[in-house]
């Protein structure tokens, strides 16, 4: 009988500001005042409330750490308005931590600006592995989970050894990491993919762990995503390594199965917003993985339900239920 999923990390606060185009430094841009707008994000809120739109049934648990300001109020909110998330591993210490969100206008991309806050201080010790009774973990951001990210004698890691015990108690993992430049990829994510089942990551977090080129400006470098998926696993990936992009879902198992779906083509106007789409499209994949359907079936629901996560600004509010999400993404291939 399956017992559920469990989401940890990242629980944020974003601050949407529409902006008509980003300026360069030391320039000035307008914040438009029609769309600004406050929301939960991060892996733990994004990811968990897609998981809880695509399937009322799915038993979810939460974990994490927020404060007890207004913000996350919000985020408690949020998470206990859907009867399946357990929100009782979310510990309240600290200042929540939160984001701000530059949105341009112009081509709908966004620019973070990130504090930390309770975030930092999740550990091991938030997670109880007598008490924690479920078939899969999914943790991210690696990189933006300070006291997970320090180093450990043993496994290189916090984050790898947090991993390396989940599976001990028979439970699969799954991780995400957040797109930084810098060196910090080498040092802190191989260590956490020897214990990773699924990973599921963009192109450009794949680059800096793989060292493998993949974007060339604005160009994908399509025959290098095959490359780059080999080596994921060279780097300790035991099940399934899978890689979003804009242009569409990129992903090879652990038998060296290789698939390619296209994104889909979207009706002028459609997109509303970008914020949330990557965690989106890790939410289908996640609860294919669940449910025990096929790779190339993972990233039909991963892309379709990035797909329906951009007709909203907010992260999570255009996703839908699975139904809803593969009939919109069979009528728009």
């Amino acid at each position: 009988m399956k017992k559920g999923i469990c989401v940890a990390g990242n629980a944020i606060v974003d601050l949407l500001y529409p902006i008509e185009s980003y300026p360069n430094e030391g320039e000035l841009t307008t914040i438009q005042e029609d769309g600004i707008k406050k929301s939960t994000g991060g892996a733990l809120c994004n990811v968990i409330v897609d998981l809880a739109k695509l399937d009322p049934e799915l038993p979810l648990v939460a974990i994490g750490q927020i404060g007890k300001d207004e913000n996350a109020q919000l985020i408690k909110k949020t998470l206990n308005s859907f009867n399946n998330i357990d929100t009782s591993g979310i510990k309240e210490e600290g200042e929540t931590s939160f984001t701000i969100v530059m949105s341009n206008q112009d081509n709908k991309q966004r620019t973070f600006f990130q504090y930390r806050g309770a975030n930092a201080y999740i550990n091991e010790e938030h997670f109880d592995w007598d008490k924690l009774d479920v078939d899969l973990l999914h943790i991210g951001y690696i990189l933006l989970l300070d006291a997970l990210d320090e180093e450990d004698e043993e496994y290189g890691t916090k984050m790898a050894k947090l991993l390396a015990n989940a599976k001990k108690h028979g439970i699969k993992t799954s991780i995400d990491i957040v797109s930084e430049m810098g060196n910090r990829f080498k040092k802190l994510v191989p260590p956490a993919l020897k214990y990773t089942d699924y990973c599921i990551i963009n192109e450009i977090e794949t680059q800096q762990a793989a060292g493998i080129l993949l974007r060339d400006g604005q160009k994908l470098v399509k025959e290098n995503l095959k490359t780059a998926l080999k080596e994921l696993f060279n780097m300790g990936v035991s099940t399934w390594a899978v890689i979003h992009a804009p242009e569409g879902g990129y992903a090879m198992d652990k038998n060296g199965e290789y698939i390619e779906i296209d994104s889909l083509d979207l009706p002028k106007g459609y997109i509303k917003g970008k914020v949330g789409a990557g965690d989106a499209f890790c939410s289908g994949v996640l609860y294919a993985a669940y449910n025990g359907m096929s790779l190339e079936d993972a990233i039909k629901l991963g892309t379709g339900t990035a797909s329906v996560s951009l007709s909203e600004e907010g992260a999570t509010e255009g996703v839908r239920s699975f139904d809803e999400t593969m009939q919109f993404y069979n009528r728009m291939r």
